[in-house]
């Protein structure tokens, strides 16, 4: 012990360059855990960011899909409305380069519907979904706006007055009131006019005769509908 103070009296001196030396090393110790810290911080927010551009991603695409369905559900009425369907020829006529565009740019757009929002995972496949929406609800929406535009003008004289017609025994098909058997004469007339005229979707005549049977004798649907 003695000779461990008188050491520490001899070199007394040293003790500076020490206390420089730990001072230099609690330092560096205390940057080392900062910048540690510091990275934990930074490799949280990263984290963070990525989850909330997940979300957001996510959240775009069902954006998507919900205009995608309703671009759909619009057409639809189409499939599924005669009356309307005489009303706007144009909407299933394929010899129009509109409906061509339209169905077309349908069919891109459906072929990439994803089942859920979280199968789209990559940005490339989020722009691609995206540009087929856009082009079939603007391609709809330019067919839509020509049919209105031009409705029958098409059909020579004596198709207008045929169509005119159909229009007219659909409503006595579709009406609830009339007896069965007006309804049913209705009905097949309605198929004998628009024969040539409109090619009408298997899911639109389902529907009507859906709509029609429980008036109908004996709650049959007439197949001559489906004929011609």
């Amino acid at each position: 012990m003695e000779s461990l103070l008188e050491f520490l009296a001899d070199k007394w001196w040293m003790v500076f360059p020490l206390a420089a030396l730990t001072g230099h090393w609690a330092n560096s110790w205390r940057k080392a855990g900062e910048r540690r810290h510091q990275r934990r911080v930074e490799l949280y927010k990263l984290k963070n960011q990525s989850r909330e551009a997940e979300r957001a991603s996510e959240a775009e695409v069902e954006a998507l899909m919900a205009a995608h369905d309703a671009a759909n559900k619009r057409w639809l009425e189409y499939e599924l409305d005669v009356g309307k369907l005489i009303d706007f020829p144009l909407m299933t006529d394929v010899r129009e380069p509109l409906t061509v565009a339209f169905l077309r740019a349908k069919r891109e757009a459906d072929g990439q519907h994803p089942r859920r929002a979280a199968d789209i995972t990559s940005p490339s496949r989020l722009e691609s979904y995206r540009r087929a929406v856009d082009s079939f609800a603007v391609a709809l929406e330019v067919a839509e706006r020509e049919a209105r535009r031009i409705r029958d003008s098409k059909f020579t004289g004596p198709e207008r007055q045929r169509l005119a017609t159909a229009r007219k025994l659909l409503n006595i098909a579709e009406n609830q009131a009339a007896t069965p058997a007006e309804r049913q004469a209705a009905y097949r007339r309605v198929r004998r006019e628009l024969d040539g005229l409109i090619v009408l979707p298997d899911a639109a005549v389902a529907s009507l005769e859906e709509r029609m049977a429980p008036g109908l004798e004996g709650g049959r649907r007439p197949t001559e509908f489906r004929q011609g």
